[in-house]
């Protein structure tokens, strides 16, 4: 009869790992000194077993399909063909424009392009027919998957404006392109804004689904994917978790409108925790970054260029982000798994419950008059803003650490004469419907101060 190295062994229970953690305190509090609390509040245990754990997150990632995008600002139309055939020559695997003007050609962008089976992805910061329906004929031409990011909502919460004037004409305009279009998605989530200004995951989840929930409770028939643009931060496991438990609370909510519909997550790493100085240190933050992106299952990430707060857009900077892509993907064989969470007692249960807080927070949204009236009433700014102040406080006093800015600064370092870009919380006076959510990092008046002294 056939033996295992494990029949040589007895079982451990985790109630005796339990106490041998405690003989090895000498005395210490076991619950005040393994267990630590997390922003969302979680307790998270020094170790987890088979015998504590219950059942699985139902979500399914397919890791094996990831691509590899490649984000360019169209202003010159000429350089931006030549730097989208570049860059899928040299590894990208998807595009995301980002479009500011209506009148751009954008026929004359896509026509010299290898596009035929390939994801694109459109950042409009207008929303007209035409121009979708011109994007549509042309992804049918093309054979290509084109995905039209419209986000009304979302506008208005990092604008303070809807596209026009009034929300109805906004949505009267997005009904009529969703009908108007036979081959491309066009409703999108931009995640990506909470987690940049400082919501907590749960947060995060919770709004992106309410925030969905517009769209489905006004556009029920609807088809087509709906993209989740999503920032990931550095919390390497619950980063992971949080993909999934998005997904697997989107699954039940479209399953409220007896849809199969699919959300399709474009994944990037967070600018909430970069610097400027000792900046180098940001590729080893967007590396784990993206591993918590691929293994929570994003369909496609765009890297964040080390340098990308400062700097113009730049190739060397695109190279180094794509290429960290390209080594976890070729090298680190990080697309051989689907599905590779999976029997990580660890993650399951974040998964499980984040997605159990996430799941909460949404019903209270919706007990009170949904997303879009707590938004405009401004309940959802004020509840980022309390986390993003707890978030501060902790990096303010060291607690949370950004290696480089607030321990271990090399003062040698000096950077007032290599600023491109304005790297700060940029003030846009103007007229708004509501106070709009605002982006910020955490390192920016320590980096500021820092720069007065040069």
């Amino acid at each position: 009869m056939a033996t295992t190295l494990f029949d040589d062994f007895n079982p451990i229970s985790s109630k005796q790992w339990k106490q041998k953690i405690q003989f090895e305190l000498d005395g210490a509090d076991y619950n005040q000194t393994v267990i630590w609390n997390s922003p969302e509040d979680i307790q998270v245990k020094p170790f987890y077993d088979r015998d504590e754990f219950t059942k699985a997150a139902p979500v399914q990632t397919q890791v094996s399909n990831f691509k590899i995008c490649q984000n360019i600002f169209v202003y010159d139309i000429e350089k931006s063909i030549q730097r989208a055939i570049n860059t899928l020559e040299r590894g990208a695997e998807s595009l995301r424009f980002t479009i500011e003007n209506e009148t751009t050609d954008v026929q004359k962008l896509l026509e010299a392009l290898p596009l035929e089976n390939r994801i694109v992805y459109f950042n409009l910061n207008f929303i007209s027919i035409d121009f979708v329906q011109l994007l549509d004929r042309i992804s049918i031409e093309k054979k290509a998957i084109f995905y039209c990011n419209l986000d009304p909502i979302g506008h208005l919460a990092r604008e303070g404006n809807w596209f026009t004037t009034a929300d109805k004409s906004n949505f009267d305009t997005l009904e009529k392109i969703t009908k108007a279009v036979t081959n491309i998605s066009v409703l999108s989530v931009d995640l990506g804004l909470y987690q940049n200004a400082g919501a907590n995951i749960t947060q995060q989840i919770a709004y992106s689904l309410a925030h969905a929930n517009e769209y489905l409770n006004r556009f029920p028939a609807t088809t087509q994917p709906i993209v989740f643009e999503v920032s990931v931060g550095t919390n390497y496991f619950f980063e992971i978790a949080k993909l999934r438990a998005l997904r697997m609370l989107f699954n039940l909510i479209a399953a409220e409108y007896n849809s199969d519909l699919e959300c399709h997550l474009l994944v990037t790493p967070t600018k909430r925790n970069k610097t400027i100085y000792d900046y180098n240190v940001n590729m080893l933050r967007t590396t784990t970054e993206c591993m918590s992106a691929i293994l929570g299952g994003a369909d496609a990430i765009a890297n964040l260029p080390y340098d990308s707060l400062y700097h113009k857009d730049n190739e060397f900077g695109d190279r180094i982000a794509r290429n960290q892509l390209l080594v976890l993907k070729h090298e680190s064989y990080f697309d051989k798994v689907d599905n590779p969470a999976d029997g990580s007692y660890y993650i399951e249960s974040l998964t499980l419950q984040l997605a159990e807080k996430s799941l909460a927070l949404f019903k209270d949204i919706e007990a009170n008059g949904g997303f879009l009236k707590l938004l405009n009433d401004g309940s959802i700014k004020k509840k980022i803003q309390e986390s993003a102040a707890k978030e501060q406080e902790l990096f303010d006093s060291k607690k949370e650490i950004l290696l480089g800015t607030n321990k271990h600064p090399n003062k040698e370092d000096k950077m007032k004469h290599d600023l491109e870009l304005f790297p700060f919380v940029k003030v846009k006076p103007r007229k708004t419907l509501i106070t709009p959510i605002i982006e910020k990092r955490l390192a920016e008046k320590l980096e500021q101060e820092r720069l007065e002294l040069e």
